[in-house]
């Protein structure tokens, strides 16, 4: 299972999937149902350069841009301070007995997190962003 997941920096929502696999298909599905999820947005999604974000095959909503990072600079992904955040706070220091166990409480922090727009905007509304990027549209 894997968490494919986007922050708005400027007003700290998120969404936010779990799916069987990281693959193009996968990702056109995640980015399928973002799109539904903010019709009327433009969404410019940071990305690292894994295959499934820039294979040819990937179906690509018109309402999103897949901007893809330079190699080997997670720290400048959004979602990352996300998913550091979710290993800390729901991951930390136990043993899960089933891959089911995994997957609950994989999903308990992602639902606990996209409630919670305050926190999300203090870990990913970085300066830059807010001011160089998100002011300047």
């Amino acid at each position: 299972m894997y968490a494919y997941g986007a922050v708005s920096p400027g007003d700290g929502g998120m969404f936010s999937l779990v799916l069987p696999r990281c693959n193009t298909a996968c990702m056109s599905i995640f980015l399928n149902l973002l799109s539904q999820a903010y019709p009327d947005d433009y969404i410019l999604l940071v990305a690292d350069n894994a295959s499934w974000h820039k294979s040819n095959g990937l179906v690509v909503p018109d309402n999103i841009e897949i901007f893809p990072l330079l190699p080997y600079t997670p720290e400048l992904n959004p979602i990352e301070m996300v998913w550091a955040e979710l290993r800390e706070k729901f991951f930390k220091n136990e043993i899960f007995h089933t891959l089911n166990a995994v997957s609950d409480r994989l999903c308990i922090g992602l639902l606990a997190l996209m409630q919670d727009h305050d926190w999300v905007k203090s870990i990913t509304g970085w300066k830059w962003i807010i001011k160089d990027v998100l002011m300047s549209n």
